[in-house]
């Protein structure tokens, strides 16, 4: 079985808030993204049960990061732009087990963190 070494974040956010989602995320080491917009089809058992309005117009702000980045990152995401914020948002990751294409940043960024596993 192929070593997991990637980790897809993905982070929902209200409408506007996806230039904050990257900012919380470059601060700790992602570096870069893709944004899509969306719609939210949420009902009103949801905004009831988290005590919020829930605005339609969404950005899914998509970040492939290695493993090693993936616990910091969503902890950073949850604490800027989680459901008590502004950006109302959720985060949840998808393992992927086969990339192309990366840049040479991002490997380096891989080489580094599996360094200082080693060295732990």
């Amino acid at each position: 079985m192929k070593k997991i070494e990637h980790e897809l974040i993905v982070c929902i956010v209200n409408e506007g808030m996806s230039e904050t989602v990257m900012d919380v995320a470059k601060e700790v080491g992602a570096t870069g993204g893709t944004v899509i917009r969306a719609r939210g089809t949420a009902n009103k058992e949801a905004e009831a049960f988290f005590k919020i309005t829930i605005d339609p117009q969404k950005e899914i702000v998509m970040i492939l990061a290695p493993i090693a980045l993936k616990e910091p990152i969503m902890h950073a995401l949850y604490n800027k732009a989680g459901l008590k914020t502004p950006g109302q948002g959720i985060t949840f990751s998808l393992p992927v087990d086969n990339v192309a294409g990366l840049n040479k940043q991002i490997l380096e960024t891989e080489k580094k963190e599996d360094q200082k596993e080693e060295n732990k």
